[in-house]
């Protein structure tokens, strides 16, 4: 039987051995209570995202085998490395199920071959003299022209303030506000009709990842985010809006005015949304909210604010007593801020310190009898109870723009290494004459490869209305080898990148957030992928 592998139209055998043993180890898990396994759960859920993107790039790789496409060679031997590195890792990943003898076939002989120092040496050194080695991308002329767009902008407004927004803990100045606005990133996500980018009927989610990619390349905090919370709230209404507020807040968010933050997560809460408590009480012409909300990323600068609340308190499944609202107010550039409802109420926020992600500062939220709305209620009467569903069809496209955003600060990180890598003398010989820094960036260069084909590919996944569960898979691996990637990136550069006068110790800390918002770690590996397990082999 064939696994994800095989669904994607892979030939390679050794991937397959690798999907087969991980079913069988899986099957151990028939019977057991999920969280008295949590552990092998985890190892699980990150082998399966692994082994999927390792068929992803499969596909890539001999799709463009025969192709003119530049740095070909790489391609092809990035995907050896990649896949016998993950098989590896598989083996010690399962062994919780015990001896299950698969690495027959070839598959410990292609281990040794494809995964051996001198395979990563060869890779390293094809890196230092590639121009753009990440250019062989099996993208659309379209869309190559996008990202060079987006670069330049990039390249030339975002990057050269990026280091002062962290240093000083500022706000995203308003040069990089009005580029974005200018581009049109912010109507990516909204039709047409409505004032935005997106044609008719079809997505262009390839286009959100590949501009996600090029303004985190530039600063994660500074610009990186800016357009995951308007898709969060064009999503939902476009699933559940009136034509009346479509009408009303489509055009303006595609205009990038206002700004507009998501309220979701709760101080006891976490990632566990179904268990949201702000209260949402029904008067006779609207709602009154009373509660906290924290992590409100950008709740400071934003005009609008999707709130998700507790409509309904006797729900019989808790996730159905919830709904989304549009919270107006008015923007801010303070740390702190108050604002009081025209009609009742007010509305306190409170930045927190954080150790990296800065520009956009994410807010503690305190709602105190604040009147709302019935027409600010998304769906009106008909999405009371929806909010949960509406919430969770704009956060599978946030998990695949984080990935994208872990991919762009990867790509920094990596440039920043090469150079210097070219540049410092050690002992009398350059960095990048060293095999083991020639391995650090071979690898490096892989787990970037590698994360930019896998979002493509969920992308034109998401496009056909699925991959749902691969929005997880990717966001879970990418975000872990962005910190893996920054963390060496810190490392080749030694003591001056433990310093704050080189990028690579903004990256490092900016890399620590990804694995933690639009769903932690180890809730998408235990919760989502592992729960999809355990619902395949029951």
């Amino acid at each position: 039987m064939q696994y994800h592998c095989g669904a994607m139209g892979s030939p390679n055998t050794h991937l397959q051995a690798g999907w087969d043993a991980f079913w069988r180890a899986a099957r151990h898990m028939i019977g057991h209570d999920p969280d008295e396994i949590q552990i092998q759960l985890f190892d699980l859920a990150v082998a399966y995202a692994e082994l999927s993107a390792a068929g992803s790039l499969d596909e890539f790789a001999r799709s463009t085998a025969r192709s003119n496409e530049p740095h070909e060679d790489f391609v092809q031997a990035v995907n050896r490395g990649y896949s016998a590195n993950v098989l590896q890792e598989l083996e010690s990943r399962l062994r919780f199920a015990g001896a299950l003898d698969w690495m027959k076939s070839g598959v410990a002989d292609f281990i040794q071959e494809s995964a051996s120092a001198e395979s990563q040496v060869k890779v390293g050194a094809m890196l230092e003299n590639a121009a753009d080695i990440f250019s062989n991308d099996g993208l659309s002329d379209e869309k190559r022209v996008m990202r060079r767009s987006i670069r330049q902008f990039s390249d030339t407004v975002v990057e050269p303030i990026a280091e002062s927004v962290h240093r000083n803990d500022m706000m995203i100045p308003e040069e990089v506000l009005v580029g974005v606005r200018e581009l049109g990133c912010f109507g990516m996500s909204v039709p047409v009709e409505y004032g935005g980018l997106k044609p008719g009927d079809s997505e262009d989610t390839i286009g959100m990842v590949v501009v996600t990619e090029e303004l985190s390349r530039g600063s994660l905090g500074a610009a990186g985010s800016l357009i995951t919370r308007p898709e969060i709230i064009v999503r939902a209404l476009l699933e559940g809006g009136t034509d009346q507020q479509k009408e009303k807040w489509l055009p303006r968010l595609a205009a990038g005015d206002p700004l507009c933050a998501v309220a979701v997560t709760e101080p006891d809460t976490g990632s566990d949304v179904a268990s949201v408590s702000l209260r949402a009480t029904r008067v006779a012409d609207g709602w009154i909210l009373n509660g906290s909300k924290t992590w409100c990323t950008f709740a400071g600068k934003a005009g609008v604010v999707l709130v998700l609340a507790r409509t309904d308190e006797n729900a019989m499944l808790p996730h159905r007593g919830l709904s989304l609202f549009l919270i107006e107010k008015d923007p801010t550039d303070d740390y702190e801020f108050k604002f009081d409802s025209p009609v009742d109420g007010s509305l306190e926020g409170r930045a927190i310190p954080t150790l990296g992600y800065r520009g956009m500062h994410s807010f503690q939220l305190f709602f105190d009898g604040f009147f709302v709305p019935h027409a600010n209620l998304i769906g009106e009467s008909r999405g009371e109870g929806r909010g949960f569903y509406y919430t969770m069809r704009g956060f599978s496209g946030g998990r695949l723009q984080t990935a994208a955003r872990a991919s762009g600060l990867m790509q920094a990180a990596f440039e920043s290494t090469l150079r210097y890598a070219k540049e410092r003398v050690v002992f009398g010989k350059r960095l990048i004459d060293y095999p083991l820094t020639l391995a650090k960036l071979a690898k490096m260069a892989t787990y970037i490869k590698v994360v930019k084909q896998y979002a493509y590919h969920v992308a034109r996944l998401m496009d056909q209305g699925e991959g749902q569960l691969e929005a997880s898979l990717v966001k879970l691996i990418a975000c872990r080898y962005a910190e893996w990637v920054c963390r060496e990136a810190l490392q080749v550069h030694g003591g001056i990148g433990y310093s704050e006068e080189t990028d690579v110790s903004r990256f490092y800390v900016d890399a620590k957030v990804l694995s933690i918002f639009e769903g932690a770690e180890e809730t998408l590996a235990l919760k989502v992928v592992g729960k999809a397990i355990l619902d395949e082999i029951a």
